[in-house]
């Protein structure tokens, strides 16, 4: 792994593959870190004859911490936002900023555009990166995640309790209880979900990299204030492929559904039994979708 300044932060990344292939970034989600993604894809992305970055977003794992910017608390955005309130303006930094660091990061690492794929918090930066930075965007992949539309139906209850839970004791052993009592609620169908001593164990190991509670209170801070983009979707120009699982509880197949027909083009696959998680067994079947995809949108001269 490595660091490189990128939008004035210093983000800490890895990459995989050849310089010579064109790039592919994958963009994490809430509160997630760099090495949540699965060897399996990134191989197979590199198979495939990509140039694979990963990288933790600013706040988390071992990029640039926003130290001392304290947000307001979820509750006081949403009730500003509705009261018309310019909540926007009130938060330390916005997805707009993520993913004006994403788009920096694809020229600092010395392309000039990448095929970006998102997932969750991720999916939804990748979207603001296409439309506030549309040169660095060649093809576009939103994961499991949403248009932002307001009226969309939302995370049932359990799935928000399980996403914002706070532990008792700050300890590595209630975090990994935490992760395997949420991904039983908005995980995948249990024949396909990671073992729970797996989960458990990844838990412990992302906590002990790195932990950063205040900076996963900013990150969703981001996600409440930033301004709808949903609307912004139809001016789009590029080749777009949305998936989706069926048994997201977490941010529902209607939001990706809603991407998928609000962006010109747009393809969609839902995937049976696919959760709001990256399970191992399911990484086969995305790539079914991702390669072809990507093998129809490779620009002329590039391999």
């Amino acid at each position: 792994m490595a660091k490189i300044q990128a939008n004035g932060i210093d983000i800490e990344y890895e990459e995989f593959g050849s310089k010579d292939d064109p790039m592919m970034l994958l963009v994490m989600g809430f509160s997630s870190q760099l090495t949540n993604w699965p060897e399996s894809l990134i191989r197979g992305l590199t198979d495939a004859g990509r140039r694979v970055v990963i990288f933790d977003n600013r706040d988390i794992g071992l990029t640039t911490e926003l130290e001392g910017q304290t947000p307001p608390s979820p509750r006081d955005i949403v009730k500003g936002i509705a009261a018309g309130e310019p909540m926007h303006e009130k938060v330390p930094y916005l997805l707009d900023d993520m993913a004006a660091d994403a788009a920096a990061l694809i020229e600092a690492l010395g392309a000039d555009q990448a095929d970006v794929m998102g997932v969750s918090m991720g999916g939804m930066i990748v979207q603001l990166m296409a439309l506030n930075h549309p040169e660095r965007v060649r093809t576009l992949i939103p994961v499991m995640t949403t248009s932002g539309d307001p009226s969309l139906p939302p995370a049932t209850p359990e799935a928000t309790a399980a996403l914002t839970a706070v532990p008792e004791e700050r300890t590595p052993e209630a975090i990994a209880d935490l992760a395997v009592k949420g991904r039983a609620v908005y995980g995948s169908h249990p024949d396909i979900r990671t073992p729970d001593d797996e989960i458990r164990a990844n838990a412990i190991a992302a906590m002990q990299r790195s932990d950063r509670p205040m900076g996963t209170a900013r990150q969703y801070a981001a996600i409440l204030a930033q301004p709808r983009w949903h609307e912004r979707l139809a001016t789009l120009d590029v080749p777009t492929l949305v998936l989706h699982g069926e048994m997201d509880t977490l941010i529902l197949p209607a939001a990706g559904q809603d991407i998928a027909r609000r962006v010109p083009g747009a393809k969609i696959e839902i995937i049976e039994k696919w959760g709001h998680d990256l399970s191992e067994a399911v990484m086969p079947v995305l790539l079914n979708r991702i390669v072809p995809f990507l093998g129809q949108t490779t620009p002329a001269g590039e391999n």
